[in-house]
């Protein structure tokens, strides 16, 4: 098992960066015509009866587990899960699911709590000299 990756750095800007775009693609990838509502690829495959949901479910489960990569706490995991979960429950519901997709924006929310853990715990962090 390897260690969580360092808190703050160019790396970790790289990391959010590309989760960040990949939850755009999923919650917010084209706009309704007229309308302010964006919506993404979570919301299509929620179109396909069953297996559609479960289907956006990987790339939600992939965000939270870079996110434990980075280093996020149980408390901001624990969080990102409820929010896939409900993302994944009330999405399966025809028709009403559907529009809760293009509203609550998991994915989104995920990457934004992430990121604020992040940068919470790197300012708390503190450097530990040794005497010589």
């Amino acid at each position: 098992m390897t260690s969580p990756m360092p808190l703050s750095g160019p790396a970790i800007d790289a990391e959010i960066a590309a989760l960040h775009r990949l939850a755009r693609r999923m919650d917010a990838l084209v706009r309704v015509p007229g309308t302010q509502i964006d919506v993404g690829l979570d919301t299509f495959l929620g179109l396909i009866p069953v297996v559609g949901d479960t289907l956006a479910a990987a790339p939600s489960a992939y965000i939270i587990w870079k996110a434990h990569r980075l280093g996020a706490t149980p408390g901001a995991l624990a969080y990102m899960g409820f929010n896939m979960a409900l993302d994944w429950s009330i999405g399966s519901i025809p028709v009403l699911g559907d529009i809760f997709d293009a509203a609550y924006n998991a994915n989104i929310r995920n990457v934004c709590l992430l990121e604020k853990n992040l940068a919470k715990q790197a300012t708390l962090a503190r450097d530990v000299t040794v005497p010589s």
